[in-house]
């Protein structure tokens, strides 16, 4: 592991603390696992100063409760600390694993999301971010801590039984093949992309399985098409419609994990492999604004909401007056309330996973 990952790693691993003694009720979960890219990053992104993608600054975070930049990309909480709330595991976030926790106070979980990840290396390499391929080896320092806190057996019950949250891929697309011609060349059609993707993801799921995980719940794309930045893109797109052509290339890919899921839980015992479905929950917001409370759903808050991203949202941005009633903060991720909307439909699911996998 590189010096800035253990950095990244050390000062800024995100865990959640559960406290039995006083818990009125239980978690369905002892833990939260939580790998990926920006829409579940927590702030892993801060210090590391390679890393291009961050969002420690203002506006960000400025209806999260501390009211402050924390590396969320968002203008509050994010799906990670929604789901997690949803599950009844409150998040504790110290500036390192304290090695002194008590019986009742165990440290249970942890975030190793990157902002720019992608399955593909390249597109991490090309944003700097923590690699999806690297995350398992944050895992394995993260479980030998905990080892040394509770002990090999109660640690290993806790991975085993965590709740394991797999958020990436949308990177691989917006920030990797659509705008880099020799990855064309490489895979002559977006389909033979999607198939290597796939089988990277399909690598990363077996090698957290081969660490202990065993709950997993695996994010499909977004409707990427109908992004801002990718509207945007296309510069004759004044109306600001969705690009269709992004939009079925998001469903042929979630088309094709939702196949890929149940093979890859065959093969691995005891496992249970839950796909998350965000495509149309998303396209339900845009399609049907007023149902949500929206008023906008082609453009950020942040600024212009057409580019503005990461140092391009920042504090000389202007800021849309109702951020409720948007929903996406900057021109890539939603606000706090298109992240709820999206947590409701898949805590649902989290609670009830013999329903159909769709």
């Amino acid at each position: 592991m590189s010096t800035s990952i253990t950095i990244a790693f050390t000062l800024f691993i995100t865990t959640t603390l559960l406290v039995f003694a006083n818990a009125k009720s239980q978690p369905l979960f002892p833990a939260i696992l939580i790998f990926g890219d920006s829409t579940v990053d927590t702030g892993n992104n801060n210090y590391p100063s390679e890393i291009i993608f961050k969002a420690k600054h203002v506006p960000y975070g400025i209806d999260f409760p501390s009211h402050s930049p924390n590396g969320r990309f968002s203008n509050g909480k994010i799906f990670s600390d929604i789901i997690a709330t949803k599950l009844n595991i409150k998040q504790f976030v110290p500036p390192f694993l304290q090695p002194n926790l008590t019986d009742q106070e165990i440290l249970t979980g942890v975030c190793f999301a990157s902002a720019g990840a992608g399955y593909d290396d390249r597109t991490s390499l090309s944003t700097q971010a923590i690699r999806v391929s690297e995350q398992p080896n944050m895992l394995k320092s993260y479980i030998a801590r905990l080892k040394s806190i509770v002990g090999d057996k109660k640690a290993m019950k806790i991975i085993n039984n965590a709740f394991v949250v797999v958020s990436a891929g949308p990177n691989d697309f917006i920030l990797n093949y659509y705008d880099v011609p020799s990855w064309r060349r490489e895979y002559p059609t977006i389909s033979d992309y999607q198939e290597f993707v796939l089988n990277m993801l399909n690598n990363f799921v077996r090698e957290l399985y081969s660490l202990g995980c065993r709950k997993f719940l695996v994010g499909g794309l977004p409707p990427m098409g109908c992004l801002p930045i990718q509207m945007t893109a296309q510069f004759r797109n004044v109306l600001r419609f969705c690009l269709e052509q992004e939009n079925r290339d998001s469903v042929l890919y979630n088309q094709k994990l939702q196949k890929l899921l149940p093979q890859i839980e065959g093969s691995l015992t005891e496992s249970k492999i839950l796909y998350s479905n965000v495509y149309d929950p998303m396209m339900d917001m845009i399609q049907r604004p007023s149902k949500y409370g929206f008023k906008e759903t082609t453009r950020g808050c942040c600024g212009s909401g057409y580019l503005e991203t990461s140092f391009m949202c920042n504090a000389y941005s202007t800021m849309c007056q109702n951020r409720s009633e948007f929903m996406f903060f900057d021109s890539i991720h939603p606000t706090e309330a298109g992240y709820s909307y999206i947590a409701n439909v898949l805590d649902t699911k989290i609670h009830n996973p013999k329903s159909s996998n769709d």
